[in-house]
């Protein structure tokens, strides 16, 4: 049996398990069955994905199964490699959700569970499609299941959230279907291997990038496109929202590196280019947000932006680099570029995870009322740690890897005499190094906020440890994140043999498994001997201390300035964290404030109370998004005024619609 054989013989039966426990009338059949199966087919898939890692593919013969078109559907090694990345955030969301389902209704639960089996059933047609029409079924149904679980408790805010999300998703679904209508000439079931065998000409080669990029690039949250992230990820089940940010977005650099590497072949100087700088911008401007967001989950939704970006860096240098002629390093970039999506979806599912577990435990998002938890949370606490050091690119971690893999390849670049790299790769590396000290800073903040010093609300005060099932999940995440880290050299390994089809050139050096070695020769990095010394360090500082002090340790409060109790009023908030970065930054953020002052009847000089209240209105959001939906609710009242009441007039309309597309088929 072929391993896409299997993907279908064993994954199938398990997802329709788990989409039929979750309409099931029990509620423990829809928490324990429903999500135990989709967990089961995830873990199914990311087998699957891990065996089929070789530059070798299989196809399953497609099979007509609609008038419009048909499926068809193949595994090669970048599908294989999405594949195992979909299949351990599936794996880990639905271990977690077996926890953390049990506070919703039983219709709320099965909404969840149908989203949650579309989604995982949605990107894996999407990852292993061999034609257009598969690929863009695939595409819309991942919209639709995205839609589901970010409407599941039906407020207001869930229900703006999602249509903000849909919108985006429409404009770029019709953005990528008319990419691959004018690469196919609007024969949607032509297969993939034969898409990529046409030449097309200059002009129309490079329109059909434009599209692909901004489809791609709405899925993904690239900025300007990334307003949706922001206000689904919050809104939606922790585990929904694991998935959307460690799974979902990565599904446009899936698909931007199938239409530019595989489908067209690559292209000019300015492809890389303009990727590279819309990787950049989002890098840094999506953790500039971040890092004054009070809302533990707006936080984390930023900076999946700041992620995605390093990814479509490593994209757009690879792209460069292939038209300069720059194979090997083309290979390093687009390794880095998927080593850190592979990263990314580890790191930042276990934080939602974690994100998830603290909105469990106090039932608020809100850093400014949370605090201490480090002692009532402190499994949460400690995984949550090792997934904002992977984060911030700390080493050993996971996320240290790739980016420094992505680093030197752009150092290498340096060294090449070409005019646009030279021009292009110093900004670049500026971003990369600015964003890796941005996220430092902003996982403090998070980390800091929410776990350490004294509860800032009855809430925090009360808050209590997961359950032992989202324990378990992010523990697995959590591995992962010290596995990626620790073994560099057989991952990029791997990486390089099972990306060779869709554009790689050569394989990147690894210099054994634990040993990540610079493409370009500058140096080299061990993961586990770095580790192995920082262990060793703690270790040392310990029995230093523990000499100096003879064992002996005195415990005493903090020093309070003078006050003798120390309470949360005194700590840090959120807000406060980030006001220096608020100022600098002040044109970007255009934050509005409030300041109101209570003092004593009987002296102005004697303070009561002091409130202060900053809003952020970001640039882009104020400028452009605002006036976009007002544009669009005028067209539509407009619009309105085509409802005439009488139903000649609607026949009109028809007869003109259909006189009007027999002219245009005529013409075509």
């Amino acid at each position: 049996m072929t391993p896409l054989s299997a993907l279908f013989v064993v994954v199938v039966p398990l997802y329709a398990l788990a989409a039929a426990a979750s309409v099931w009338p029990a509620r423990r059949a829809q928490i324990g069955i429903g999500n135990g199966a989709a967990a089961a087919g995830s873990a199914a898939a990311l087998v699957v994905g891990a065996g089929a890692l070789r530059p070798a593919s299989d196809a399953l013969a497609a099979v007509a199964l609609l008038p419009a078109g048909s499926f068809a559907f193949r595994l090669d090694g970048l599908s294989a490699v999405f594949l195992v990345l979909i299949g351990l955030v599936g794996t880990a969301s639905g271990v977690y959700a077996i926890g953390y389902s049990g506070d919703y209704r039983r219709s709320q639960l099965a909404t969840m569970g149908i989203a949650q089996v579309l989604f995982l059933s949605s990107m894996i047609l999407t990852v292993v499609a061999a034609n257009a029409f598969t690929f863009l079924f695939a595409w819309e149904l991942m919209s639709i299941a995205a839609y589901l679980m970010v409407v599941t408790d039906g407020s207001a805010e869930t229900v703006s959230a999602a249509n903000w999300y849909m919108a985006i998703a429409h404009a770029g679904f019709a953005a990528v279907a008319a990419a691959f209508l004018l690469m196919s000439a609007g024969e949607l079931t032509v297969g993939f291997d034969v898409l990529s065998k046409v030449s097309h000409p200059t002009a129309l080669k490079n329109l059909i990038f434009l599209l692909a990029l901004g489809g791609f690039a709405a899925k993904a949250g690239i900025i300007p496109l990334h307003i949706w992230l922001p206000l689904a990820h919050p809104v939606a089940p922790s585990h929904g929202s694991a998935l959307m940010s460690a799974a979902v977005i990565k599904m446009g650099a899936y698909g931007l590196v199938r239409v530019s590497f595989d489908l067209l072949g690559g292209g000019p100087s300015w492809w890389g280019g303009l990727v590279l700088a819309l990787g950049a911008a989002s890098a840094v401007v999506g953790l500039l947000l971040a890092l004054v967001q009070q809302d533990l989950k707006r936080l984390l939704a930023y900076s999946s932006v700041e992620n995605i970006g390093i990814v479509f860096m490593g994209l757009g240098a690879s792209l460069l680099f292939r038209s300069e002629g720059l194979d090997a390093l083309a290979t390093a970039a687009l390794v880095a570029a998927i080593y850190h999506a592979l990263n990314h979806a580890a790191f930042k599912g276990l934080l939602f995870m974690g994100a998830g577990s603290i909105v469990h435990a106090t039932g608020t998002r809100n850093m400014e009322l949370l605090g201490g938890l480090i002692h009532r949370m402190p499994w949460t606490a400690a995984l949550f740690l090792i997934g904002a050091c992977a984060i911030s690119a700390l080493p050993p971690l996971n996320g240290f890897a790739s980016e420094w893999l992505l680093f030197h390849t752009l150092f290498g670049a340096g060294l090449v005499a070409r005019p646009v790299i030279g021009v292009t790769l110093p900004v670049a590396i500026a971003a990369l190094a600015l964003s890796g000290g941005l996220a430092a800073a902003c996982f403090v903040k998070a980390f800091g906020i929410s776990f350490l010093a004294l509860p800032r609300s009855g809430e925090a005060a009360e808050a209590h440890e997961s359950p032992l099932s989202m324990r378990a999940a992010m523990t697995l995440l959590a591995l992962c994140c010290v596995a990626l880290g620790l073994m560099p050299g057989a991952v990029t390994s791997l990486l390089a043999r099972a990306l060779v089809e869709p554009g790689a050139a050569s394989v990147v050096s690894a210099g054994g498994a634990v040993e990540l070695v610079s493409p370009s020769g500058v140096g080299r990095v061990a993961p586990l001997a770095i580790g192995a010394l920082l262990v060793a360090t703690i270790v040392l500082a310990a029995l230093v201390v523990r000499a100096i002090v003879g064992g002996r340790i005195r415990i005493g409060d903090t020093w309070g300035c003078g006050r003798l109790v120390h309470t949360s009023r005194m700590e840090y908030t959120a807000a406060a964290f980030a006001e220096p970065l608020r100022r600098v930054f002040r044109e970007l953020y255009r934050p509005t404030e409030d300041l109101v002052v209570e003092t004593h009847p009987e002296s102005p000089y004697f303070i009561q109370g002091i409130e202060y209240r900053s809003d952020v209105n970001p640039w882009i959001e104020r400028v452009f998004y605002r006036r976009l939906s007002r544009a669009v609710e005028r067209a539509g009242r407009s619009m309105r005024r085509l409802q005439m009441g009488s139903l000649h007039v609607y026949l009109l309309y028809l007869l003109s619609a259909l006189i009007g597309l027999l002219i245009a088929s005529a013409w075509l």
